[in-house]
């Protein structure tokens, strides 16, 4: 039996990395520079096949835009400086960003990891949470999903 996949939300400054950027990557990326060790510890636990939120940070974007799936498992290399990565695809695209202030008033979302560290770049996210969210945005491109765009 393989291991259950976990759910995680991954925050990126838009100016830095943004889902555009991710998408002209040919959708898969080395996903660095995470300096926290809380963070760091969260990235050491992916496994290939979990699924991530691609959240954008910031003053002017804080919602969640798309899902990745880890493809690459935490490692290090010189061009690292002492931190490591991971390796996530694109899946796809929210069909409706989720916005942070969103997502605080909706009750089914109390107790949600990103609330209480906001500062972490890295969050994991329950199972029950990650459905809230993709119910809140309609889903993401590639998710299985039947599009209703008649």
């Amino acid at each position: 039996m393989g291991k259950k996949r976990q759910y995680w939300l991954l925050k990126t400054e838009p100016g830095e990395w943004s889902w555009k950027d991710q998408e002209a990557n040919g959708g898969i990326s080395k996903w660095d520079g995470v300096k926290n060790k809380q963070a760091q510890k969260y990235m050491k636990s992916m496994n290939v096949g979990d699924l991530c939120f691609f959240y954008h940070s910031g003053s002017k974007a804080r919602r969640v835009v798309g899902a990745v799936s880890v493809m690459r498992e935490w490692y290090t290399d010189d061009d690292d400086g002492g931190g490591g990565a991971v390796d996530v695809k694109a899946v796809g695209e929210m069909r409706r960003a989720v916005d942070l202030a969103e997502m605080k008033k909706d009750q089914g979302l109390k107790g949600f990891g990103l609330f209480k560290q906001p500062r972490l770049s890295v969050v994991p996210v329950d199972k029950v949470f990650w459905d809230k969210i993709c119910e809140i945005g309609g889903g993401f491109e590639g998710d299985g999903a039947v599009d209703h765009d008649d």
